[in-house]
């Protein structure tokens, strides 16, 4: 019989043991997932689809002049791959959605229904319009039932996208397949030499990551991966391995990141440079020369890029600089690389005229008349410590002020900053004047771990002290779990309380 000291020898070994196991397990483990946590189709990219053109919306003009478009949110199944039906939502169709076109001055009236088992919303990301019309949270459409908004374009040529923002549930609606572009015209714009013909000289570029599992989009977020769902796959307008075949000089694209959480570096693979003519808000004052630009979720931007006769060149998103440690750059997408889109240019091209050297002046506040500063706190765990409270009123403006307001990322990983409503200027980033990409008009803008902008915002109507709007994270996982507030916009001495229904 082994003696008492043998016996605990034997028990200590055995612990020792057991705790080596364990750690080198756990150390493979991560080891494994660290190795494929990032994802490149640099290269090995089969062009092979044409890309598709989301058709232009059908609508009306009744004798008051107001346009009339209808939606249908609405299931059904999509062949992303020839011979294989994945289960999608869209609207007018199985994926995504038209494209709805208006000029600035325009009264525009949309008729939503929704023909989906669960009940969401359609918000108007971009434009300026009544909280009761916005389409966020406050504005659910349920299963049968239908929405009517109507409102005045009153903001500059722009390229806008509309899509649900049901609370708890926006990243699950926009990856399945609801979204779609929203551009304004306007007379200024109309008298610029721009590429201007809509799927022609001027395509929308529409980018989103997914991946497959068998029938389903799957959502799934992997693990380490608190930035939220991250797809190993991109495709444009719904178009996996993407080309577009080009017949002019000029072409004209507009960038819309309208992925869940994946932030892109989009640049060509010649790295050539472009002109960066527009951002969220509208066109620039002058062009921008630019060889990459970075976009978050959300954001859009209006390039224009010159094609010789016969050549190809390829889209791609480039990894992530954003500051990040290597942690949170391998499992926040940063390490990834993408081809995207190949363009094909004809063997004869038309000639495009040249880029005006100016475009429209600047239309967004100076901050000279700014009444007041705010801060902004973002962090996982809310904005300013607080997740969101459907019948909590966090910001009270009053309609016809300037105020400016300093949003910090005080978090350890990436997020972005999206305001409904309004436009804003970017008056300062990271301590320094903004750089060329974000001197135009805004309504989202990305933030790095440790990052401060400051932004001057306009209220300028209408007021509704019942209605708030949002301003939120629009890395759409993080604005479900409460990284999202509300501001009501209120007459000079107002007070504005809760929407019904929602008393805090």
């Amino acid at each position: 019989m082994a003696s008492p000291p043998r016996r605990l020898r034997r028990i200590l070994l055995g612990a020792c043991a057991l705790v080596v196991t364990l750690i080198t397990a756990i150390g493979a483990g991560v080891t494994w997932t660290w190795a494929g946590a990032d994802v490149s189709t640099v290269g090995t990219t089969q062009f092979t689809q044409p890309l598709h053109i989301p058709p232009l919306a059908e609508s009306t003009v009744d004798t008051a002049g107001t346009r009339t478009f209808a939606l249908d949110m609405q299931t059904g199944t999509t062949a992303f791959e020839p011979g294989r039906a994945t289960e999608t939502w869209g609207f007018n169709g199985s994926y995504l959605g038209p494209t709805l076109r208006a000029a600035r001055g325009e009264r525009v009236r949309v008729q939503v229904r929704n023909q989906l088992p669960e009940a969401s919303t359609v918000h108007w990301h971009g434009m300026h319009l009544p909280a009761a019309m916005d389409g966020g949270p406050h504005q659910m459409v349920e299963p049968g039932a239908s929405w009517t908004p109507e409102w005045s374009v009153a903001q500059a040529a722009s390229t806008l996208w509309y899509h649900p923002h049901p609370h708890g549930a926006t990243e699950e609606h926009v990856r399945r397949g609801l979204a779609g572009m929203f551009l304004i015209d306007d007379a200024p714009s109309a008298q610029l030499p721009l590429p201007n013909t809509y799927g022609v000289d001027d395509i929308p570029v529409i980018v989103q990551d997914m991946r497959l599992r068998g029938s389903r989009l799957d959502g799934a977020h992997a693990i380490f991966r608190d930035i939220g769902f991250l797809g190993d796959r991109t495709m444009v307008n719904g178009t996996l391995s993407p080309y577009q075949e080009v017949g002019d000089e000029l072409v004209r694209l507009r960038l819309l990141n309208a992925s869940t959480a994946r932030i892109y570096t989009f640049a060509f693979d010649d790295v050539r440079p472009f002109a960066m003519i527009g951002s969220d808000g509208g066109l620039l004052e002058r062009p921008a020369t630019l060889n990459r630009i970075q976009l978050s979720p959300g954001e859009r931007a209006e390039i224009v890029v010159r094609m010789r006769p016969g050549e190809r060149t390829v889209l791609r998103s480039e990894k992530l600089e954003a500051g990040l440690d290597f942690w949170s750059s391998r499992f926040s997408g940063g390490d990834d690389r993408f081809d995207v889109l190949e363009l094909r240019a004809a063997p004869t091209l038309r000639p495009s005229a040249a880029l005006p050297e100016t475009l429209v002046p600047p239309s967004i506040p100076d901050g000279a008349d700014s009444v007041l500063q705010r801060r902004f706190d973002l962090t996982l765990a809310g904005i300013n410590g607080e997740r969101m409270d459907m019948g909590r009123i966090d910001t009270t403006v009053t309609r016809g002020t300037t105020e400016t307001w300093v949003v910090h990322n005080i978090d350890g990983m990436p997020h972005n900053f999206h305001v409904h409503d309004v436009q804003f200027r970017v008056l300062d980033y990271d301590g320094a004047p903004p750089p060329p990409e974000l001197a135009g008009a805004k309504d989202t803008i990305f933030l790095p771990p440790n990052t401060a902008a400051t932004l001057v915002l306009r209220f300028d109507g209408p007021a509704d002290p019942n209605t708030p709007y949002m301003y939120h994270c629009h890395l759409l996982w993080h604005e479900d779990v409460g990284m999202m507030g509300q501001f009501a916009v209120v007459e000079p001495g107002q007070q504005a309380t809760p929407p019904p229904g929602h008393a805090h």
